[in-house]
């Protein structure tokens, strides 16, 4: 009988499919997708399961507005949008251990509303938006949101390909080495 174990390539297949769709439909996302979503960031892995950050569902469409109007072009995922989830982190002097962290929590809810069927892109304060993104979410002192992770459902345009099958990364062999680095090629007129 043969075996009909697929492919360790099929299996994560999914995971190459997800990508940020930063254009939604006027239907929001529900309660329960919402907390699905945010469930995936909270059991994400952290360094020393130190769980850093605090997450925020925001669905007030003035505040979305507002962020999105002083934070272009990084918060231009929230002209749409009717849902966006701020990951709060501690201003810490362990902010690469806490960005990666972080990171790492975005990531895991593009995935989550990727596998509901919803749209998501990850959207970045900058420092100097990073105060008043903290007063309109009430965010105490001592914390900040770099990262807000924006979620509906994507239109038409946003599902659409933004580039030609098979053309969306650089090439395999470009990017993946074996075993180290490979070495740059000679000039044809050098000798060896």
């Amino acid at each position: 009988m043969p075996d009909r174990t697929p492919s360790p390539r099929v299996l994560v297949r999914p995971l190459l499919r997800v990508r940020q769709l930063r254009q939604y439909t006027t239907e929001p996302p529900t309660d329960d997708e919402l907390g699905a979503i945010v469930d995936a960031g909270r059991w994400s892995g952290s360094s020393k399961n130190s769980q850093p950050w605090r997450f925020v569902i925001v669905r007030d469409a003035d505040v979305l507005k507002q962020i999105h109007d002083a934070g272009l072009p990084q918060m231009r995922s929230l002209a749409t949008a009717l849902a966006a989830i701020a990951i709060v982190v501690p201003d810490d002097a362990d902010a690469d251990s806490i960005a990666y962290d972080e990171g790492r929590a975005a990531e895991r809810m593009l995935i989550a509303a990727s596998f509901l069927g919803l749209g998501a892109a990850i959207a970045w304060a900058v420092p100097t938006l990073r105060p008043l993104v903290g007063s309109l979410l009430g965010v105490p002192d001592g914390w900040f949101v770099r990262t807000l992770v924006v979620v509906g459902h994507p239109t038409p345009e946003a599902l659409a390909p933004k580039s030609a099958p098979g053309m969306g990364r650089l090439p395999r062999d470009e990017v993946v080495f074996e075993g180290t680095w490979p070495a740059a090629p000679q000039d044809a007129g050098e000798s060896t």
